[in-house]
């Protein structure tokens, strides 16, 4: 196993919230030197199927070495399975709904581990604090807990589409991120949501205040945006809603 550095909180548990600061304190009392960044702590409740195609476009470019600890985990204290992944020399845990598909599915070198281990102590409602930090911390110390190794073929999600026309987050500024990849989409595409046309620019002070229009944000994806205005209001759009490509 190569080292690993930093581990980086992907949660849906939200901004401020107990949750997100007792994992934290988890962490540091098990990992005293090692850095913990809440990376993202509002993503959709519940959407493991959106979040699974924001989380590779995060993670592009950042620093290697780094642990994603990634809980979006509405079937908490049921049948699902816990994962370690280790992709292109990171590392991801959390559980086997959709959450790490994508992540795994792209890696060009990937090792996809189902954790059997369990602590003496688990909480039915909170593995994030319970089961994933501690199998986070045992693998920042090198120890890989007990596992059985899979098939990425068999991971939930793995039959998803590489890219979703959906709404996968918003921003507080009302800007609206999809799972669209900027690189698949020509820069004529024109984008139909709620019956009108939106179309490509590179920035937003490409366009005069109030306009909508789609771009490629720092994450590599589409993203629909109103120059110095709220697109989820615009456009009347919400986490999960569809976005066409226009025909015209």
């Amino acid at each position: 196993m190569q080292p690993i550095d930093r581990i980086a909180l992907v949660t849906d548990f939200g901004v401020g919230s107990p949750y997100v600061g007792q994992m934290k304190l988890r962490l540091s009392g098990l990992l005293p030197q090692v850095p913990v960044i809440d990376l993202i702590s509002d993503l959709a409740p519940f959407r493991a199927d959106l979040a699974a195609y924001l989380l590779p476009a995060l993670v592009r470019d950042m620093p290697a070495r780094t642990l994603y600890l990634c809980v979006v985990d509405p079937g908490v204290g049921g049948e699902r399975s816990a994962l370690a992944i280790e992709a292109d020399g990171d590392w991801y845990v959390g559980p086997d709904n959709g959450l790490l598909a994508l992540v795994a599915r792209r890696a060009d070198q990937v090792r996809v581990l189902r954790v059997d281990w369990r602590p003496e102590v688990l909480s039915a409602s909170f593995h994030g604090r319970d089961l994933f930090a501690p199998i986070a911390a045992s693998l920042c110390d090198g120890k890989l807990p007990r596992y059985t190794e899979l098939d990425g073929g068999l991971l939930i999600g793995n039959d998803w589409p590489n890219a979703l026309a959906k709404v996968v987050y918003a921003d507080r500024y009302g800007n609206l991120i999809t799972g669209i990849q900027a690189a698949d989409l020509d820069r004529d595409a024109r984008l139909r949501v709620g019956g009108r046309d939106i179309t490509y620019a590179r920035t937003f002070c490409a366009v005069p205040p109030g306009q909508a229009f789609w771009y490629e944000d720092a994450f590599g994806l589409v993203e629909l945006a109103v120059n110095q205005g709220d697109a989820r209001r615009t456009l009347g759009l919400d986490l999960g809603d569809r976005i066409e490509l226009s025909r015209h």
